[in-house]
């Protein structure tokens, strides 16, 4: 009988570790960071506050909530957004995710984005990872995420990328294939498994598709509104794909 529970040995790592997600190609950083939030019961601990971002609130099961938060449990940080960026908004998040980094004393983040690749839906998504400082080589070499190699790279991803690799704090970003228009459930599960062998910690794989299916209840909206946001970005450049 197969076993759905995904079981890692505790990790002796004590770094303070922030998780970034944010509406991208398949929703897969949103669905993948909202289920990580909810499944480690972590706590809101602040609001994220760009200037020019449009006055926006969510209610969820009566809760309001502003469109970027951030949350913490031990030495685990995230901050998500539930609103898409344009260029201009990208640099400024960018630059808040690094105020945010200095103020905590992180030491490491990890992106969740979707890559287009029009991979075939009966397949298993892949999952690339791309990092900007060599010391993350291990993290990518332990757990047997393939190199992201060639290719573009645009948008809020470019953006995040631009500002840490001129820092000290070094990114790994997480891409799966996924569909690029659509909420793609099984990109974000594969996303989801490859983040907990990475954090150490335990996932069941029907827990994940059935807290998906329900995000992508509560996020049919946002898929709109994020390939608008994308569309905008391709005006000026390529969107995030990988070539072989």
């Amino acid at each position: 009988m197969k076993n759905n529970n995904l079981k890692i040995a505790k990790s002796s790592t004590q770094e303070n570790t922030l998780l970034v997600g944010f509406p991208s190609n398949g929703l897969v950083g949103t669905f993948s960071i909202s289920y990580i939030i909810h499944h480690l019961k972590m706590r809101q601990t602040e609001e994220i506050e760009i200037p020019d971002l449009p006055a926006t609130l969510f209610v969820e099961e009566g809760e309001i909530l502003t469109p970027i938060r951030a949350y913490s449990k031990n030495n685990l940080f995230v901050i998500i957004s539930d609103v898409p960026f344009d260029k201009y908004l990208a640099e400024e998040f960018a630059l808040a995710v690094h105020k945010f980094c200095k103020k905590n004393a992180v030491k490491k983040i990890v992106i969740v984005s979707g890559m287009d690749t029009m991979y075939k839906q009966k397949n298993t998504p892949k999952i690339f990872g791309l990092i900007t400082h060599p010391v993350l080589e291990n993290i990518l070499y332990n757990n047997k995420i393939p190199k992201f190699l060639n290719g573009s790279i645009s948008g809020t991803d470019s953006t995040i990328i631009s500002v840490f690799r001129k820092t000290k704090i070094p990114v790994l970003v997480l891409y799966a294939e996924c569909h690029p228009f659509f909420p793609d459930p099984k990109a974000s599960i594969a996303a989801i498994v490859t983040l907990a062998k990475i954090l150490n910690i335990k996932v069941d794989i029907h827990d994940i598709q059935n807290k998906i299916d329900k995000l992508g209840i509560q996020h049919r909206n946002l898929m709109e509104e994020t390939i608008r946001a994308l569309q905008q970005q391709q005006k000026q450049v390529r969107p995030p794909q990988i070539y072989r």
